[in-house]
């Protein structure tokens, strides 16, 4: 599948999640249909740059207004329920006014907003389905439902909540799992000791911030936030815009946690830990980082934005035609393809591959980075022809595939 069709159907599938949502008008939906393309962040809206002229209100005044408490109110902007503007550049978001008024001529306000975000914890979410609080850690740790979001209980240990509604919708789609016995399959994911509601918090959290985002870069920062400071130097080898990718990521509603323990407990939540995420948010890294970079350049010391941008693409030429020459070269010497790899891996090249299924994305990427060089071109010593030698996508991931060469 080409390029632009990828990006056709994941602009569809967002206009799609837009549409179904009942508590949104007609305008709301036309917003998020056109901005679902380009897409957005936390408390970032699909406004275009008009809207963020209009009269705005801090999220504290908002939440009063619209009958919410804070953690009520930051699920709701989560969910794309309330629209919010950020500045291009970051900063907290705030909500325009004639958002607040269209939420309260909605049927049911105050009472119907606060039903739709309300969230349960274990026992109550047992009591919601009827079974057993042991029951339901295990349908949770399966990654029957993914909770919305946690807090820290007095012994600092997470405490992850559910939306009452996620909860509803899955005993009326998946009745045979509240009693019996459960799935083999799920009996041995379980007894292997797996927990999957960190990762999916993890992935429903980054792709409904992307979904919302207009700006390229606020996508990119993203999906950078989902690695750490050592793979992402690994992907990004700019510091620059590694700089630029922290400044413009977007913030919650309220601002970071204040207590250093919610604040530690994100700093180890947010990271991906397996390695078939971890490859997923650097593909995921690398596309958006492509867009961005079409978009406009990150900023330079001093201002200087033409002239990094100048540096950045000729690194990235240097590197292509270094790299084109490696399978020629590569007879001379180990050393000089060795250089050509390493250059090849700096590369911000404009290779964009589609990544149609998590399952399948590194099959697809070894794919295209083994298919660059020209067909029987010997490679760096020790390695087996055809195999990715730092040109392809796998090797801007700094990606090393286990039993290939080093890229």
């Amino acid at each position: 599948m080409a390029v632009s069709g990828v990006l056709r159907t994941n602009a569809g599938r967002r206009g799609v999640r837009a549409e179904s949502d009942p508590g949104r008008g007609e305008a709301a939906q036309v917003d998020a249909r056109a901005g679902a393309g380009a897409g957005g962040a936390d408390g970032v809206s699909g406004r275009d740059e008009a809207a963020a002229t209009a009269p705005t209100v801090a999220a504290g005044r908002a939440a009063r207004d619209l009958g919410l408490r804070r953690a009520e109110f930051e699920i709701a902007v989560h969910l794309g329920l309330i629209e919010v503007v950020t500045a291009r550049d970051g900063g907290r978001p705030r909500v325009p006014e004639e958002e607040i008024a269209r939420l309260r001529k909605v049927p049911g306000f105050p009472g119907g907003m606060a039903e739709r975000v309300r969230t349960v914890g274990t026992a109550e979410g047992a009591a919601l389905l009827g079974i057993a609080p042991a029951r339901f850690t295990r349908l949770a740790r399966a990654g029957c439902f993914c909770p919305v979001t946690f807090y820290l209980n007095r012994y600092r240990a997470v405490v992850w909540l559910y939306l009452a509604d996620e909860l509803s919708a899955f005993a009326a789609r998946e009745p045979e799992l509240l009693g019996g016995r459960a799935p083999v399959e799920m009996r041995a994911l379980l007894e292997s000791g797996v927990d999957r509601r960190p990762r999916n918090w993890r992935s429903q959290r980054i792709d409904r911030l992307v979904s919302r985002s207009r700006d390229p870069w606020a996508r990119a920062a993203v999906q950078a936030s989902a690695l750490d400071p050592v793979q992402l130097a690994e992907v990004v080898d700019d510091p620059y815009e590694r700089a630029y990718l922290v400044r413009v990521r977007p913030e919650p509603v309220f601002g970071r946690p204040a207590s250093p323990a919610a604040r530690e407990a994100m700093a180890e939540l947010l990271p991906a830990d397996d390695p078939d995420e971890i490859l997923w948010r650097r593909v995921g890294l690398t596309l958006e980082l492509d867009r961005a970079r079409e978009d406009r350049p990150a900023p330079a010391p001093g201002g200087d934005v033409a002239a990094h941008a100048t540096s950045v693409r000729g690194r990235a030429g240097v590197a292509r035609s270094v790299g084109g020459g490696a399978g020629v070269a590569s007879g001379a010497g180990g050393a000089a393809a060795g250089a050509a790899a390493d250059a090849g891996r700096a590369a911000s090249a404009s290779l964009v591959v589609p990544v149609p299924h998590r399952a399948t994305a590194c099959v697809e990427a070894s794919r295209v980075a083994a298919a660059g060089p020209p067909a029987g071109a010997p490679g760096p010593a020790g390695c087996a022809p055809g195999l990715p030698r730092g040109r392809g996508l796998l090797a801007r991931l700094g990606w090393r595939g286990r039993g290939g060469c080093a890229g």
